[in-house]
């Protein structure tokens, strides 16, 4: 559970609150009970919320859970009410999911690292339950028995005689006035896995229906009286481009121009300059867009190249007194100089778009001083306070309304579009504006993921790595985005962006291991990067598990086998409660899993075909998802055309609190993943990113997609993040595979034709 504590008067005592008016239904959620207030409903109709409201019931029984993240494909209101509803006792049907507009009382609104489930579900399991100790006080009083005496099922109160008393008639004829302290919280026994009954089923996800009748609504679907639509002018640059003057006579002959916000002096969250078009159709604001003819200060990074800023970071990794200290354990140096056999490699990844289904947009307007901020966002508590920062007005004066998203992958925790948005209602005098941006203008300014050089260097002794030193050289997308969030380093020389680094401190027990995390700035000045579905994982794991098995093969010894030896859940490796609980043999045995579904090692395979494996903890070192994959290519050594013919992906997820779920979860994740891997180029040239559109931006195509095998590995522990894990196994295992197929390695990211003939050449 969430441990803030906010001091009221002369004390501090952080309560649950479940309280109601004779038939006004129950509220349910933590706050700080003041000693003048003797009922938990009057401090709710005070409105007495420690930014934590979870739960409310109605007179007829029904329950809402108030979900606070963003609905961006992955069904995770369903999964987070399914939480609430096993322990409460109620039936299914009577359960709904509310997603609520921005407001201090339901706390942190994030939604990224798969984090959604796995930071709530006991949070939400006691919610549940302090509701359904309320219910059967209050029930047991109407049936005139003992609390003792009574339990709850299927939405009422039973008694152990057999009679009963629905959730609805307790709340439409009682007021229910009960608190439970942290200590009592955290004293609520919980089912136990084996016991659920609703937990652990694949429910149709709430969204579905919506989404396929059509009554679905995404930002892009807002519309307000009197609203015009904003199209932004694409900036020469990716950043630092100022405008200097705009020629308005082309966009003044479009029918339906209303005109142009043109801001010199950019907001640091947005650019350092804009020029936004305004149009009382979306086709008017367009053409205006492509109209109007600004002349533009390019700034400083008017000549920066993608090979300007692999340079940058070649220089900044040879440099021995550049970035911090992630991981410091024993002496590498010296176990190097003992190792018997040594491997030095390095490993790139290009820069990446996000490609979300739904370009970004925002609705904005002003209504008796409240700017009201439409559309999906999934950091909502980020958004305001700087969207309000924008309009030079204060956090509670500005309101995000949220709806469901065309996917986020990390693009929508980033607030521009809002930002934006509501300064060109601003510019506008508060008329509604809705915002657009193009399919061009969302690649080209995109937060993208960072180019990444790393250089991993190991040495092995009888047959065990002794030695691991690891540089890992990015841009800082925490650094920008939340520099707030960043821990000190180990050697305590400054702060290090985790995720950027994350990954690299892996679950192998290595004695002598080394990190360096390196600031690529350059690329964080002419590339603004931003979180892309599992971060720094996906490019870390890149290199720890291709290295891994570079490392074993220079070691005479099955990359299988290899890995199994370096996972001995020692010391730290151990894993503890309550997300890594049994640590590195968990991982061993979501590889061994893949390894045996797969038929690694045995199933025949012909000419030019290999099987490649990858384990990996996904996630943060404390949030780990336990993931393991082998990867079926055929190489055309001649062409270097790969063809990926399958793709077993094993992962141990603790509780799967909605099977059906996970699988998509996992599913969709592992063919994102393969497309970064293998489709998915970006480059800068002349501070502008090059590819503008599907044509030039060419992820996996349908008939590119492998066959795909999951296998869901439970067993009792918390549940674990399902939605990025896939992301972060699949190149690697990709890359082993076209080893062992053709003889060739490939490091970098991603693996074209081109990189492959390239390494034939140089096997």
């Amino acid at each position: 559970m969430t441990k803030h504590m906010k001091k009221i008067g002369n004390f501090s005592r952080r309560q649950v609150l479940v309280g109601s008016a004779a038939g006004a239904g129950l509220v349910i959620g933590y706050s700080i009970l003041p000693q003048a207030v003797d009922s938990a409903s009057k401090a709710i109709a005070a409105g007495n919320w420690d930014h934590q409201q979870y739960l409310t019931m109605d007179a007829d029984g029904k329950a809402y859970v108030y979900v606070t993240k963003c609905e961006i494909g992955q069904h995770v209101g369903t999964a987070l009410a399914q939480a609430v509803a096993e322990e409460l006792e109620i039936n299914w049907e009577d359960v709904n999911v509310i997603y609520p507009d921005s407001h201090a009382k339901w706390g942190l609104m994030i939604t990224g690292g798969s984090w959604s489930v796995n930071w709530t579900f006991d949070r939400n399991s006691r919610i549940g339950a302090s509701a359904r100790i309320a219910l059967i006080e209050t029930g047991a009083k109407m049936l005139g028995a003992s609390p003792n005496n009574c339990y709850a099922k299927n939405s009422s109160v039973i008694s152990n005689d057999g009679r009963s008393v629905s959730y609805k008639d307790i709340l439409s004829k009682n007021t229910i006035d009960r608190t439970f302290s942290e200590e009592e919280m955290k004293a609520i026994k919980l089912k136990s896995f084996g016991e659920y009954s609703i937990v652990g089923q694949s429910k149709l996800p709430f969204d579905l229906p919506g989404k396929i009748d059509g009554s679905a609504k995404y930002g892009s679907d807002v519309f307000v009286p009197n609203m015009v639509y904003g199209i932004p002018v694409p900036n020469p640059v990716r950043w630092g481009a100022i405008p200097q003057s705009v020629d308005e006579s082309e966009a003044k002959k479009i029918d339906g121009y209303v005109g142009a916000y043109v801001e010199k002096n950019g907001f640091a969250r947005i650019n350092t300059g804009y020029v936004v078009a305004f149009g009382e159709t979306i086709w008017a604001a367009m053409n205006a867009a492509k109209a109007l003819k600004i002349k533009w200060d390019l700034g400083e990074n008017k000549n920066v190249s993608s090979e300007d800023i692999r340079n940058e970071s070649v220089r900044l990794q040879e440099d021995p007194s550049s970035g911090f200290l992630w991981v410091l354990e024993g002496d590498t140096e010296e176990a190097m100089n003992n190792a018997s056999t040594k491997h030095s490699a390095v490993y790139e990844t290009s820069i990446a778009y996000h490609g979300c289904h739904e370009p970004m947009n925002c609705t904005a307007y002003e209504k008796d001083g409240i700017w009201h901020l439409h559309g999906g966002n999934q950091w909502q508590s980020m958004a305001q306070p700087t969207a309000a920062a924008a309009l030079g007005v204060e956090a509670d004066k500005v309101v995000c309304h949220q709806y469901l998203a065309g996917t986020g992958f990390g693009r929508r925790t980033e607030p521009d579009n809002f930002v934006l948005a509501a300064q060109c209602s601003k510019h506008l005098g508060g008329r509604p504006v809705k915002l657009m941006f193009t399919r061009e203008q969302d690649m080209q300014f995109d937060f993208h993921r960072t180019p990444t050089y790393q250089v991993v260097e190991g040495g092995v002794e009888f047959g065990r790595m002794i030695a691991m030193n690891h540089d890992v050289v990015a841009g800082w997308s925490t650094k920008r985005a939340a520099p707030g969030f960043m821990p000190d380093s180990v050697d305590k020389k400054g702060k290090v962006d985790q995720f950027s680094t994350n990954g690299s401190d892996h679950w192998y027990d290595i004695p002598n291991h080394k990190v360096r995390s390196i600031n690529n700035e350059l690329s964080d000045k002419a590339l603004p990067v931003g979180f892309l579905r599992a971060v720094a994982p996906s490019w870390t794991f890149w290199a720890v598990e291709s290295f891994i098995d570079e490392m074993a093969k220079k070691a005479g010894e099955d990359p299988l086998a290899f890995r199994i030896a370096h996972l001995t859940a020692n010391g730290k490796n151990a894993g503890s409660p309550p997300n890594s609980v049994g640590g590195a043999n968990r991982l061993k045995n979501a590889l061994l899993v893949a390894a045996g579904r797969a038929g690694y090692g045995v199933k025949p395979l012909g000419a030019n075909e290999g099987m490649g494996i990858a384990c990996v903890s996904s996630q943060e070192r404390g949030s780990p998802t336990w993931t393991a994959c082998v990867a079926e290519v055929k190489v055309d050594p001649n062409s270097g055309d790969l063809t990926v013919k399958k793709v077993t992906v094993a992962m141990d997820v603790g509780t799967a609190v909605n099977p059906e779920g996970v699988k998509k979860q996992i599913e969709g994740s592992t063919l994102h993943g393969i497309s970064l891997a293998l489709y998915e180029d970006m480059t800068m040239r002349n501070g502008s990113i090059e590819q503008t559109n599907y044509d030039t931006w060419t992820p996996m195509r349908l008939d590119q997609a492998p066959e795909v095998e999951t296998i869901i590995i439970q067993n009792g522990h918390y549940p674990a993040g399902t939605g990025e894990p896939a992301t972060t196994v699949v190149a690697p295992a990709i890359a082993n595979a076209i080893e062992n197929a053709i003889g060739a390695r490939v490091r970098s990211i991603p693996m074209t034709p081109e990189k492959i003939k390239s390494a034939l050449r140089e096997a």
